[in-house]
């Protein structure tokens, strides 16, 4: 088996990776391990409607669970804080049916899919790497490719095996517990967070509506805490006198939220998406990220095919850092300051924040909040509030 590219892992990155190096004519084959592709999910499934047409993928109702509206957070002390829009800002997917769709995509675009098929190592010749071995269906396989794409997740085998240094410490890491359940009295047409050190320590609880009366409930935190995600999950229910007994599904993960990979390309091999932790340190959320790193790998894999020239594909980790790892670092020392707050900062905060203030926040332009908040009377009281936010600025 011979191809031009080889993309590991049928998540986001890599159907998105192998449909627009398929449509320029290249031979590409895309495995995954799982033997459906989508299941079993571990993620929340919210995402912001702009990636659809940003992205060419079509608004197709079969992965759309819920249009969202906006969204509403909650402080330690019950103070909230809501954003809501007249315009669908976000949706629901269904993770199981869109990543299905999305290797579907790729297949229509050229590509060739095989799921139950796990890569274990790479093949390297004259010190080169030129493929991957790999387990279809349980049997030895090897294919061939002038180019590999690990898009195989977290603990990326194929970025390990190419020599890509991929370590990260247990602190920068979050870990995620999270129900599909039976759940009402929440505004369905929001997305609604609590955030508290007692809650969700460096992290929040969410629920992501998926239906009237069904939700993702989830909490995430730091995955070096001495107590689970799912004792705070749980906690939280009993609390909030949510009863846990019809649940539909139990979904587990974990989140690299503590920096980004310098080193996104060696010789032919690229990283992209979870296994180059490319995920907002803010919110967890990876799905934009993995499309935005598809989207810019995929158009130097075709150039590098294009022109014969393997050198280019460096472009793709001078572009990325440009374009996305600049402004995903500004998040991450934004995250690493919040780490400090208190619980009643956080209602300081909530309290004083309006709703386009939380707007500017999601996209992004902190430094606008965090001046007005610097003029406000609560926080210009406190010179650890004030030293916290100059830190930002």
């Amino acid at each position: 088996m011979k191809y031009d590219v080889v993309v590991v892992g049928a998540g986001i990155a890599g159907p998105i990776v192998a449909r627009n190096v398929a449509k320029e004519g290249h031979s590409v084959l895309l495995i995954d391990k799982k033997p459906a592709i989508g299941a079993p999910k571990q993620c929340a499934e919210g995402i912001n409607i702009g990636v659809f047409e940003k992205h060419n993928i079509p608004y197709d109702k079969r992965f759309i669970n819920r249009e969202i509206y906006g969204a509403r957070l909650y402080s330690p002390s019950g103070y909230t804080l809501e954003m809501r829009y007249s315009r669908v800002s976000g949706v629901i997917l269904e993770r199981k049916v869109f990543d299905k769709m999305l290797a579907f995509y790729a297949a229509r675009a050229g590509a060739d899919v095989l799921p139950r098929t796990e890569a274990t190592d790479v093949i390297r010749e004259d010190g080169k790497i030129i493929g991957i071995k790999a387990k279809k269906e349980g049997e030895p396989i090897e294919i061939r490719a002038d180019i590999l794409v690990a898009a195989d997740g977290v603990e990326s085998t194929i970025a390990r095996k190419a020599g890509i240094n991929t370590y990260a410490p247990p602190h920068e890491f979050d870990s995620a517990y999270e129900y599909e359940m039976l759940i009402e009295g929440f505004d369905p047409d929001l997305i609604h967070l609590w955030f508290g050190n007692n809650v969700a320590p460096r992290g929040y609880v969410w629920v992501f509506p998926k239906d009237e009366d069904r939700a993702n409930v989830g909490v995430g935190i730091n995955s070096d805490n001495p107590m689970t995600a799912k004792y705070y999950l749980d906690k939280w229910l009993k609390e909030n006198n949510i009863p846990f007994k019809k649940i539909l599904e139990v979904n587990v993960g974990v989140i690299p939220v503590g920096g980004f990979l310098k080193e996104l390309v060696k010789n032919n091999v690229l990283v992209v998406g979870d296994a180059a932790r490319q995920v907002n340190p803010m919110h967890g959320g990876g799905m934009a990220e993995a499309m935005e790193a598809g989207a810019i790998a995929s158009k130097w894999i075709v150039e590098a095919l294009k022109e014969e020239n393997f050198e280019l594909l460096k472009n793709y980790t001078t572009e990325w850092w440009e374009k996305d790892g600049k402004r995903l670092e500004r998040v991450l020392r934004v995250r690493k300051v919040v780490e400090h707050l208190t619980d009643e900062d956080l209602d300081v905060f909530i309290q004083t924040l309006s709703g386009i203030d939380a707007e500017k926040i999601a996209g992004g332009r902190y430094s606008e909040v965090i001046k007005t908040l610097l003029k406000h009377p609560k926080v210009l009281m406190s010179p650890r509030r004030i030293a916290l936010l100059k830190e930002l600025l």
